[in-house]
């Protein structure tokens, strides 16, 4: 017994003294897409100041593929020493219930840092869809008796289960047409292939001012500062309809407690700073900044929402 106590002790001591000499090399930050768009930019924004804060340099590594699968699963395989740490996007808590076997969880793998941004999704309609309202379109996509077509950024993305979500609250029935990233969906509904949207915000801004798409709604649970004026889904006769976008950062789990809440305390701030801010706002994104436990009660609330809406509406994937 007094062997097992002693055995506790030196380890306890041991992760102690590996927190306090934390970082002395290099550390790196995993991010699930190509260079460029708002996970990339967000990486790229806090890295110097996360750097100068722990003096250390913290390299960003780009990982992109299989939907974040491989960023991710990278990261929950690795060791929990604080060296490495991954930039999620919403799919991290999606994937699990969209595709067989997927080699890691949400939950189970990962020790919450901070929830980073949030990006809300914009409703729009070409021009020539007679609705200038979310009840107008509800009407006109019954009269099209399955005839209407919904772009989406591709199968599993934020906006298609918006578009899903729509579906089962508004008992609509219409064509879902995936497309391989969301500048050739919002394209192809500027072009009248497609006759509606949930473009991330960041996108359908320039369009919607350009008079090229219409705008409807948000879909954030309340009135976004990106576009003040537009009402939500929810409020529009949709109570509870929620879909955004995020980004935020997990480590893997065991990570020492006193790490994970320095990187929390470092990132916030970088998130605070006025330059990051100002940059992130401009994009048409929220910055948060949270703390680990809120960003993990975020996160399971996304993977039990989406897991249900997944299964209710049947949506598999391969």
């Amino acid at each position: 017994m007094r062997t097992k106590w002693l055995a506790a002790l030196l380890i306890a001591a041991s992760g102690l003294a590996a927190a306090q000499d934390y970082p002395n090399k290099p550390v790196r930050m995993i991010v699930a897409v190509p260079p460029g768009g708002p996970a990339d930019t967000l990486a790229r924004l806090v890295q110097p100041h996360l750097s100068k804060a722990l003096g250390e340099t913290v390299v960003v590594d780009n990982r992109p593929g299989a939907n974040g699968g491989i960023a991710y699963e990278m990261a929950a395989r690795s060791t929990p020493d604080g060296y490495t740490f991954v930039l999620v996007a919403a799919g991290v808590a999606i994937n699990p219930s969209l595709y067989p076997n997927v080699p890691y969880h949400p939950i189970k793998d990962f020790a919450p840092i901070t929830l980073g941004i949030t990006v809300p999704n914009i409703l729009v309609v070409h021009p020539s869809v007679p609705a200038k309202s979310v009840q107008e379109l509800v009407s006109v996509i019954k009269a099209k008796q399955g005839g209407f077509a919904f772009a989406s950024a591709g199968n599993g993305t934020s906006g298609h289960l918006a578009l899903e979500l729509f579906r089962m609250s508004s008992g609509t029935q219409f064509v879902h047409v995936p497309y391989k990233g969301g500048a050739p969906a919002l394209q192809e509904t500027i072009a009248g292939q497609t006759q509606a949207l949930f473009s991330i915000a960041l996108a359908a801004t320039p369009q919607i001012k350009a008079g090229k798409v219409r705008a409807l709604a948000i879909s954030s649970a309340k009135r976004s500062p990106v576009a003040p004026e537009l009402p939500t889904v929810a409020e529009s006769g949709f109570p509870g309809f929620e879909v955004i976008g995020w980004f935020g950062w997990l480590a893997p789990l065991k990570t020492d407690k006193a790490i994970v809440d320095r990187l929390n305390r470092e990132l916030v701030k970088a998130l605070g700073t006025p330059a990051v801010k100002d940059r992130l706002q401009s994009m048409a994104t929220e910055p948060v900044g949270n703390t680990p436990d809120a960003f993990g009660r975020f996160i399971r609330s996304e993977y039990e929402k989406w897991g249900k809406v997944i299964k209710d509406a049947n949506i598999k994937m391969q």
